[in-house]
């Protein structure tokens, strides 16, 4: 076990900083910016955030630690709010452009509001991409882990390096400061619930998987199957690197039909998240 352990190591991690929903054990809820005495208190939760972050990025990288507190695994928005975050994930890809260009241009055409999760692996091939989407005022970028390793599979220094790769690559190339993670393939354990608190970030998991990567679903099976679950406050994963072959017909059917019909509005996941109004 312990070979098969560090192979994947090796192949997760070359060179140990390579930028080219499911938890192994118990979650506690709650959040380091929760509203409390001292003089952080009065601050924006975006404020501290960005703060913290700005900070750790330019630290001496040295051993982890795990801070004494509690970090809130989200997987929805308030069930109050009549919206719904359409988010999609930019793995990396071995195959193909690793970029769903149909996709990207009906949400652009139509200006719905949409929230990417990147890896550091995928921007690293992807940067005029990255450019254009980070230009655009309805779209959020989160990030997806640097080279998109199973992080169950790695030690709380490693998993920080992992997470905070495509962090740095924002931050230092794009003036963007990045405050919402998801992990690769939504696995994560205690120790990613740590690192992701200690590093001020927002952990964004989903309720609804549409499962468009698999190329054995049907565009109607897929829709049938978001549809039905689809409630407000949903929080709904898409892929947007090619790898999903129905989803612009998808979004398009959601978009057009069955969000009107139940009343609800796409939003990024911050929107969603800040969102308590019961009128759309």
């Amino acid at each position: 076990m312990d070979a098969d352990r560090n192979s994947q190591r090796a192949a997760d991690f070359p060179g140990r900083y390579l930028h080219s929903q499911h938890r192994t054990s118990g979650i506690r809820k709650g959040s380091i910016f929760s509203t409390g005495s001292g003089i952080l208190a009065p601050m924006p939760r975006h404020v501290l955030q960005r703060l913290l972050i700005s900070v750790l990025l330019a630290a001496t990288p040295g051993p982890f630690v795990p801070v004494d507190g509690v970090a809130q695994v989200i997987k929805s928005g308030p069930r109050t709010c009549p919206g719904v975050a359409l988010t999609f994930d930019l793995c990396p890809v071995r195959k193909g452009s690793g970029y769903d260009q149909p996709l990207m241009d009906y949400l652009i055409a139509h200006r719905i509001p949409a929230t990417f999760f990147m890896s550091g692996k995928w921007m690293a091939k992807h940067e005029p991409e990255v450019d254009h989407l980070l230009g655009m005022d309805f779209f959020e970028v989160g990030t997806h882990g640097d080279v998109h390793a199973h992080l169950p599979m790695h030690d709380a220094d490693e998993q920080r390096t992992e997470i905070l790769g495509p962090v740095k690559i924002l931050q230092d190339h794009y003036a963007y400061t990045a405050t919402l993670f998801r992990p690769p393939y939504g696995e994560y354990n205690d120790e990613t619930v740590a690192v992701v608190q200690m590093l001020g970030l927002q952990f964004i998991q989903w309720d609804i998987e549409s499962g468009d990567p698999d190329p054995t679903l049907s565009a109607e099976h897929i829709l049938a199957r978001v549809a039905k679950r689809t409630k407000p406050g949903s929080i709904i994963v898409f892929h947007a690197n090619g790898k999903g072959k129905q989803t612009r017909q998808v979004i398009e059917q959601l978009a057009t039909k069955v969000f009107p019909q139940k009343g609800l509005k796409p939003m990024t996941v911050s929107e969603l998240l800040n969102c308590q109004s019961s009128t759309p």
